[in-house]
């Protein structure tokens, strides 16, 4: 009798020393839309690693890069709603949602890498406030290179754009369309190179990073380095899958997302001048715009900056004061 005792207690032991085991490991999702090759995804996969090792194996996360988890509109509610722990977005696509995402989307507003630091030290506060209320963390941001405009022939002026089928991936890159007078034709990262293929898509724009990874050189020959805004993907996580985890796991994901944040903008720098280098050696003509074209887009970029004042209100209005400021 005492044996059986002894042989149950040692087995509840063992089943409970293996609940704890499991308990303390997590395992999360983090969904991505862009191919596992782009520069984001290569620091998602490093930041994984950094977390793994960090925490003794406390923390899995395994990367789903190129759409294969979510697609790119549905990676934000797919955080939010707990289906995925992780997910990486752009702010620009959630413009409608609230217009404070859209603001590093504007052309022409924050047009260089300083500026686009300026901009994100503006932005953050807000954006961690709303993500807050939504129930996710903001864990970093990393800018894309500077965008430009794929075209198959020249562009002397914004008039040369009238009536081109033009790729919109986010509320912005659709008013563009709208504003020079191009057919705005919805299409994500992931099917930008079919699109193009098929003729879906005659231009676009976009940073020297998207045109190497979707292979725009084999139909889009001028590139022109417009300079135009640095949109920012974001790391955002689920607020109860992060509270979940103990204090020492959590302190180790902020480490490894604040060396991400650095990691990132280093490759984003990197990979903007290898990728002119790229389109050049397959025969893109990387040109510098017009006089004409520099101008029309500016005043584009006016026009959309005063639409989203009126509709971002009060908020977007100190947002701005204070980047112009810093």
């Amino acid at each position: 009798m005492h044996r059986r005792i002894f042989t149950l207690t040692a087995v509840a032991a063992f089943f409970s020393l293996i609940a704890g085991i499991a308990s303390a490991q997590a395992k999360w999702d983090l969904a991505s839309a862009y191919p596992a090759t782009n520069f984001h995804s290569e620091n998602l996969v490093q930041f994984a690693n950094d977390v793994d090792k960090a925490t003794g194996g406390k923390l899995k996360i395994t990367v789903h890069s190129n759409a294969s988890l979510f697609k790119a509109p549905e990676i934000k509610r797919a955080v939010q709603g707990g289906q995925a722990q992780a997910g990486e977005i752009i702010f620009a696509n959630f413009q409608n949602e609230w217009q404070i995402y859209g603001a590093d989307g504007l052309p022409f507003l924050a047009d260089s890498y300083d500026d686009s630091n300026k901009l994100y030290k503006a932005q953050k506060p807000l954006i961690e406030k709303k993500l807050a209320e939504q129930g996710m963390v903001l864990l970093y941001a990393v800018a894309w290179p500077p965008q430009g405009i794929y075209t198959k022939k020249p562009l002397n002026s914004a008039a040369d754009l009238k009536g081109v089928k033009w790729r919109a991936y986010s509320p912005s890159t659709s008013r563009i369309a709208e504003l020079v007078g191009a057919q705005p034709v919805t299409v994500q990262a992931a099917e930008l190179s079919q699109a193009i293929a098929t003729g879906v898509v005659e231009a676009t724009m976009t940073s020297g990073a998207t045109g190497v990874d979707s292979k725009l050189f084999e139909h889009l020959k001028y590139y022109y380095d417009m300079q135009a805004w640095l949109p920012k993907n974001a790391l955002l996580v689920n607020q109860k899958a992060f509270a979940a985890l103990d204090k020492s796991t959590q302190d180790a994901v902020m480490k490894a997302a604040a060396e991400a944040q650095v990691r990132g903008l280093a490759s984003s720098k990197r990979v903007n001048t290898e990728s002119i280098e790229k389109l050049k050696a397959n025969g893109v003509q990387v040109l510098a715009p017009t006089p004409q074209l520099k101008a029309d887009m500016k005043k584009v970029g006016d026009t959309m900056l005063k639409e989203w004042l009126d509709k971002a209100g009060p908020e977007g209005k100190t947002l701005i004061d204070a980047f112009h400021k810093s």
